[in-house]
């Protein structure tokens, strides 16, 4: 168990990038010789904080919903730590800016039309949620960057073959950290350069909204997180907040101290 806690540590001193995939099955994978792997998950936990419920935001507990028009939380996948729910507020968001926004070479006129879209983006999103920009990707909890996400590429476990899906346009990816012994996480978002005008606007708009906490998608088109890109995109809508509200009435580990280890 000594080793086990030695490797726990060693990696909760860097940032642990998780992606879609929860935290004890990375770590099963490293410690498959020390702990069998029913125990790794339960283990862990013990060096987890335990799940609690934070305060409802002031700005979500004043949402009513007036029509009733549902949400679609059943889509919502909690990790290990819980629901990715925001602690403290505001939330610090940093975005890529051209570095001489007044030039007016079509290179950044086009770079502060992706600004512009991400402004927006948050704007309508700090309604529900207070985000304030800061200058610093350090001391940012969401890193919006102005590039195309990478592909991941797998292998066909059928035909063995290499398989490189197509280009994503925009790309949200979550990593846990440790800071004053608690447990938190960041937000990075990568939105590409590419896009035109009114698809900046849906996808900064998406990508935010995965990034305030809603990991999973809508199945209604009328829906800012519905799964697919539409012709029309739409506003965040009622059952967005819905949906977000219920996300943030669930417990987490993030935001809450670590167990002290005896």
């Amino acid at each position: 168990m000594q080793k086990y806690n030695m490797i726990i540590t060693q990696l909760f001193k860097k940032k642990i990038s998780l992606f879609s995939v929860n935290l004890w099955l990375v770590i099963s994978v490293l410690l498959l010789t020390i702990t069998p792997v029913h125990a790794v998950k339960n283990d862990l936990k013990k060096l987890l904080p335990p799940l609690q419920i934070h305060p409802l935001p002031i700005t979500l507990n004043q949402w009513q919903n007036s029509n009733n028009q549902g949400d679609y939380f059943e889509q919502i996948k909690p990790t290990l730590d819980g629901y990715l729910i925001w602690s403290e507020f505001p939330i610090k968001v940093y975005f890529d800016r051209p570095s001489n926004p007044d030039d007016t070479a079509a290179v950044t006129r086009r770079f502060n039309q992706w600004v512009t879209a991400v402004e927006q983006a948050i704007t309508e999103w700090n309604i529900y949620l207070s985000m304030i920009e800061v200058s610093d990707p350090n001391l940012a909890d969401i890193i919006i960057k102005r590039n195309d996400p990478p592909l991941d590429k797998n292998i066909n476990p059928e035909t063995g073959q290499l398989q490189i899906p197509r280009a994503r346009t925009a790309q949200t990816r979550y990593e846990f950290y440790i800071k004053n012994k608690q447990l938190f996480h960041q937000m990075t978002i990568q939105i590409s350069p590419r896009l035109g005008e009114l698809s900046l606007l849906s996808a900064a708009r998406h990508e935010l909204g995965h990034a305030l906490g809603i990991w999973g998608h809508s199945l209604q088109e009328t829906d800012a997180l519905y799964f697919s890109q539409v012709g029309n995109p739409p506003p965040i809508s009622p059952r967005d907040i819905n949906t977000l509200k219920k996300i943030y009435e669930q417990p987490t580990r993030l935001g809450w101290p670590l167990p002290s280890q005896s």
